[in-house]
């Protein structure tokens, strides 16, 4: 046996006793339907067993974490199952995540409406029409209450799509868990907080991207000390390939991103192991089963190489990538949606397999509305499915040594990096942003996409391909018009009730914080919260400073 295969062998032999001292196996044996034992992990021959295999691929656990994060992966404990829900008021809202817990969900994921997700109120006029109808409208620190209302935060990992308004709405979610008598210390979620995608590809951005970032790295320094347990930032790929992107384009501009948060961060002053180990990504899982699967594995090891030679860092977490999965959207068909139920299930498989920290399924009516509860629970359970009947939870990375799986990963990796010294060449991310090149690289691939499949070089079932004459679908979730007029009374009631003469005076110190950029503002804006400002007060107060940022 090669003598650096067999050192990093025994290493991971370790980091395995350790790990199954903290959580254990969740069986004493694995075995498959034929009693045939399933070892916890397979490796090459004899005769493959070369210091090529340690460095290039290498031991689940240890860099480049080609093979996962974890040395026993799912053996331990399955993938956070965190279905990302929202719609209406919070007070519908709550009543799903309670379902979705009693149905055994192990995490909250939160979809804001548009408003929130822009940093108006619900009864400002650019909100009319739009209230809760793509996710649960929160205005102020009421709405935020009730939406958590008997969830306990001591228990329950809660991630927030959102992004401008990320530091208002995290510190939302600080002062909920302090009036439940949860330390802001021990709470743990993740908020998405990643502004150059919306710039790239999904369009929900308030401030031109120089004060963006500034409140990004601000979250950053706050948690590192406030906040420790809580993911910081969402590095988001799933919106770039929503919009259009190839597989190689959603890993490449998304560590590009993350790249340019981490020098964002050191040059404000933080040191590289003092927030990289909270970053966290955020990955599309579409239908080419192969290739995505190979996608998170190269993800990983480009993202540990660049941690470990270009920012020089010394935290082994620092160097791991962590992410989760949230199956293909712009897959999904109206056309014979109970196809999605298929297309969801492999997509999930492949996240699964490339070794996914939580994952979301999509359920099957979403291309034509917001989901029912039943096609919620179907999504679930192929979730569970997945984790209980399928085993491939049972060993780590099991497609690793296949030659298409590693010659995929390979090729991601190669393109990848290519995409990302071309971003790097021309200053960075945020320059490359505004400058518009991976918005035009995404659209130039969203419109040969399209080309293929209309003219059936790429075959959708049920869409360009084997259709059937449609029915009418009556089962479908309709969120009630009357909502917006309860949550814009429900909102001026709070304006009614609490003492403006302290949120005027928060507000204004806000304002100051704002104006010198030495200063952490996360603190100015928890005490607007607890204050009961609302989310648009707020962020008009942060207008007026920054400025709004109106595109390329």
């Amino acid at each position: 046996m090669d003598e650096q295969f067999r050192k990093q062998y025994e290493r991971w032999k370790d980091a395995v006793d350790k790990t199954n001292e903290r959580f254990p196996e969740r069986k004493e044996q694995f075995t498959n339907h034929s009693g045939i034992e399933i070892d916890r992990l397979y490796l090459p021959d004899e005769q493959g067993q070369t210091n090529d295999y340690v460095e290039h691929i290498g031991f689940p656990g240890q860099f480049p974490f080609t093979r996962g994060i974890q040395p026993s992966m799912y053996r331990n404990r399955f993938w956070t199952m965190r279905q990302y829900a929202g719609f209406g008021s919070a007070e519908e809202t709550n009543e799903r995540f309670r379902y979705l817990l009693d149905q055994g969900q192990t995490g909250l994921s939160v979809a804001f409406d548009l408003p929130t997700q822009i940093g108006y109120d619900s009864d400002d006029y650019m909100s009319e029409g739009e209230v809760g109808k793509v996710g649960v409208a929160i205005d102020s620190l009421i709405d935020m209450e009730t939406l958590l209302d008997g969830i306990p935060l001591d228990r329950v990992s809660t991630s927030m799509t959102i992004n401008a308004p990320a530091s208002v709405l995290l510190c939302m979610y600080i002062a909920v868990a302090e009036k439940q008598g949860v330390p802001k210390e021990k709470i743990t979620g993740t908020i998405q907080n990643d502004i150059l995608k919306e710039y790239i590809a999904r369009g929900t951005y308030i401030y031109p991207p120089k004060p963006s970032m500034r409140l990004i790295t601000n979250i950053f320094e706050y948690c590192a000390s406030e906040v420790p347990k809580f993911n910081t930032i969402s590095i988001s790929g799933y919106h770039i390939r929503e919009a259009g992107s190839t597989a190689v384009q959603e890993v490449a501009f998304t560590l590009a991103n993350g790249m340019a948060y981490v020098d964002a961060a050191i040059e404000s002053g933080l040191e590289i192991d003092q927030f990289a180990p909270r970053l966290a990504f955020f990955f599309n899982a579409h239908n080419n089963f192969f290739e995505e699967t190979a996608k998170f594995r190269a993800a990983r090891r480009i993202w540990a190489k660049l941690m470990k030679e270009k920012y020089q860092a010394q935290n082994e977490k620092s160097l791991r990538l962590r992410f989760h999965t949230q199956t293909g959207g712009s897959t999904l068909t109206a056309q014979q949606p109970d196809n999605n139920v298929v297309r969801v299930a492999l997509q999930a498989l492949s996240a699964v397999l490339g070794g996914t920290q939580s994952l979301h399924t999509n359920s099957r009516d979403e291309a034509l509305a917001l989901p029912t509860e039943e096609s919620a629970r179907i999504a679930l359970r192929t979730q569970q499915i997945i984790a209980h009947e399928s085993g491939v939870a049972d060993t780590v990375d099991p497609l690793a040594g296949s030659y298409y799986v590693e010659e995929m990963t390979d090729q991601i990796e190669k393109e990848a990096m290519a995409y990302i010294d071309r971003i790097e060449e021309m200053g960075g991310a945020v320059q490359a942003v505004e400058e518009g090149y991976m918005q035009r690289e995404i659209h130039q691939t969203a419109y040969e996409t399209q080309k293929k499949i209309e003219s059936k070089e790429d075959i959708i079932v049920g869409l360009n391909e084997f259709q059937l004459e449609e029915e009418v679908h009556e089962d479908l979730l309709r969120v009630d018009d009357a909502l917006e007029k309860r949550q814009v009374e429900k909102t001026q009631q709070v304006r009614k009730e609490r003492n403006q003469s302290t949120v005027d005076s928060k507000l204004n110190d806000l304002k100051q914080a704002a104006q010198d950029e030495s200063i952490n503002v996360m603190p100015y804006i928890l005490e607007c919260v607890k204050a009961y400002a609302t989310v648009g007060e707020i962020c008009h107060t942060l207008r007026d400073e920054f400025g709004e940022y109106t595109g390329v």
